[in-house]
């Protein structure tokens, strides 16, 4: 067994999901499939039980789970000590929303900082819509972004989590007296997203109810959106990472659309060129050991539907 088919095992040991495993750690399933069955031949124990509905851990699963674990931690340890020891230099540019510092960087930086003292992180902060535009132009190694629809072949995606995107609209009393639902929703003013996947999405929903939005304006970036719904200009779209993480947050509600809109996929980009580079190399490992412990502690919060 190597440290990779122990990470497999730990993410799904999580997810209990082989299609969210598959996806997150860019391998196929019958891929992983081969992975979890060379580690139960050698062990000489199941250690999912699987059928067409659901996936469980055995009791021979559960107790190579605190091993796997163990041994995991043990070797980042190493590769820590190793680093320190080699003292890997130079810099890195980060670009990102102001919501990714606050919700999603944090515990990434912190073992990067501590792994890597001697690498310098320029960090950039602005409208996520821009996040790719800076990778392809090379203003950045990595990027916090949206999955896009179609993902360029020369990018790389780590994902790190999902988060609905939402209809909101000002609070009763905050400079509006609009009662937003699915039938009125193209005759209410509408606060879209300058540019980006939120407006894209937008427009989409619009157009499969057949419906035209009154756009009252654009806005680039979603704090200054939901800045604008909180002052009565309209309702808008936005994730729910960036509202939970908003100080406006409570001068806005979100309505109770069905069918919702489809949700974000967030997650680290670089492309497949810098990520042959040392330190973007140093970088994007602590991100996926750090999204995968996240994950795990989760317990896998999605449906096992196609397992």
């Amino acid at each position: 067994m190597d440290i990779r088919e122990l990470n497999l095992f730990l993410h799904l040991a999580g997810s209990l999901h082989f299609g969210q495993t598959s996806r997150a750690c860019n391998i196929t399933r019958s891929g992983l499939t081969r992975a979890i069955q060379r580690l139960e031949q050698e062990l000489g124990e199941e250690l999912f039980l699987r059928d067409n509905r659901s996936v469980n851990l055995t009791r021979a699963g559960t107790l190579f789970k605190d091993y796997a674990v163990d041994v995991v931690h043990r070797y980042h340890a190493l590769q820590t000590q190793m680093a320190a020891e080699n003292r890997l230099r130079g810099e890195l540019s980060l670009y990102c929303s102001v919501t990714a510092i606050l919700s999603i960087l944090p515990d990434i930086i912190t073992s990067f900082r501590q792994g890597y003292p001697d690498i310098h992180l320029n960090l950039s902060t602005g409208d996520a819509a821009l996040a790719l535009a800076r990778l392809e132009n090379r203003e950045a190694d990595i990027t916090i972004a949206a999955l896009p629809d179609r993902l360029p072949r020369h990018i790389t995606f780590l994902k790190m989590l999902e988060t609905p995107l939402l209809f909101i609209a000002p609070r009763p009393g905050e400079k509006s007296s609009m009662v937003p639902t699915l039938d009125n929703l193209d005759r209410i003013p509408i606060v879209m997203p300058e540019r980006g996947l939120s407006r894209q999405r937008c427009e989409r929903w619009f157009a499969e109810k057949k419906r035209t939005p009154t756009i009252y304006s654009s806005v680039a970036g979603n704090e200054a959106l939901i800045a604008m719904v909180a002052m009565g200009c309209g309702i808008g779209v936005v994730p729910q990472l960036v509202l939970d993480n908003s100080p406006m947050k409570d001068r806005v509600m979100t309505l109770a659309i069905d069918p919702g809109l489809e949700p974000f996929t967030v997650g680290a980009c670089t492309t497949r060129t810098a990520l042959r580079g040392p330190v973007v190399q140093a970088f994007w490992q602590i991100a996926e050991e750090t999204s995968a412990r996240k994950y795990q502690s989760r317990g896998g919060d999605e449906n096992n539907s196609d397992n």
